[in-house]
């Protein structure tokens, strides 16, 4: 007998972007990937993202409107099952531009889906992407899924959001890489290389990675300088941050290797041509420096986890895409892939 799949919440992102398109073309393409799978958004909305994708002669594929994930059960097949996150929206936000409204929506979803991803009532949530802007529009005051995330976990267990540290990681098939700051300055970024936040990266993404491949990773790092430094001719972080945490880490069993020049490391750890990577991930210094090589390789199968939080969530790697934003073009492949990275990583 079939063990029935546990709840998978999927939150609309923001409604002026294509987050909600990519969602109804899972569920009209892929409705295997989709099963015991509900949004949480705003149910004018992501009606109107369903009647994008209606093709001649038919209808658009109905939303039905749910009360919990209990109630999934009673959907009927070939229905988008939504539940509503926060006050219902009178009016439909324009396509493709900045605006306070819909970042309330986004806003209100990610935070009944973590809540209840926090309190065990579904297995996972996979995020739509957000814009930021819209975001601190609606006077919510965390740049982006990452920290909102954090702050909730951190009320949930009753702690100092300091004592929940997360850290991002960017996958695909052939790349894995993790940050030791998100969404701060490029100056910010490099304050932040410190022995201490390295060591806590390292040992975040070694507990993350051992429970994903079912062993100890390979931890290749990145240094911040060029050339890794060059013994401190062009800098010293290699040698006063870097270094000293690879040290204590290895001390601790986890198997980190480096500082590696920044320029040459993600080449040596890709996967490809059906050979697996020198490392199975590499820890990268800032935002830019790690997210560049891993979207280069294609957004559309990239995947966002965030490393560190008592919940799983997943995103697609990319934005909202203004540009294409109800005009049915969206690609929801990555949109997918995070669906199924969830689903490996809540263990069914």
């Amino acid at each position: 007998m079939t063990r029935p799949l546990r709840p998978v919440a999927i939150t609309l992102g923001d409604p002026a972007g294509i987050g909600g398109e990519t969602i109804a073309m899972l569920f009209r393409d892929q409705p295997d990937a989709v099963a015991g799978c509900f949004v949480v958004g705003d149910l004018l909305h992501m009606r109107r993202a369903s009647a994008v994708l209606q093709r001649a002669g038919e209808l658009p594929m109905p939303v039905a409107l749910i009360g919990s994930p209990d109630e999934l059960s009673a959907v009927p097949p070939r229905c988008i099952p939504l539940l509503q996150a926060g006050a219902p929206a009178a009016a439909c936000v324009p396509w493709g531009r900045v605006d306070a409204a819909a970042g309330r929506i986004a806003a209100d979803a990610v935070v009944w889906a973590a809540r209840a991803a926090l309190r065990g009532e579904v297995a996972a949530m996979v995020t739509a992407p957000l814009h930021k802007e819209a975001l601190a529009a609606a006077g919510v005051h965390f740049p982006g899924h990452t920290e909102l995330l954090q702050a909730e976990a951190a009320r949930h267990r009753g702690v100092p959001v300091a004592d929940m540290p997360v850290r991002m990681m960017l996958a695909n098939d052939e790349l894995r890489t993790v940050l030791v700051s998100i969404h701060v300055s490029l100056r910010q970024a490099i304050e932040a290389v410190t022995r201490e936040q390295v060591l806590q990266t390292l040992r975040i993404t070694h507990g993350a990675l051992a429970r994903m491949l079912g062993r100890a990773p390979r931890i290749a790092v990145a240094g911040l300088n060029p050339h890794a430094g060059e013994g401190g001719l062009f800098g010293r972080e290699e040698l006063d941050a870097i270094g000293p945490a690879i040290g204590a880490a290895r001390a601790e069993g986890i198997d980190a290797d480096g500082p590696h020049p920044p320029d040459t490391i993600f080449m040596r750890a890709r996967a490809a041509h059906g050979k697996p990577g020198g490392f199975d991930v590499v820890v990268a210094m800032y935002h830019d420096q790690g997210l560049i090589p891993v979207k280069y390789l294609g957004v559309e199968h990239g995947v966002n986890v965030t490393l560190g939080l008592p919940l799983v969530r997943t995103s697609p790697d990319h934005g909202t895409a203004f540009d294409i934003a109800g005009s049915g073009r969206a690609d929801p492949s990555s949109l997918l892939q995070a669906l199924r990275m969830a689903r490996r990583l809540a263990g069914g």
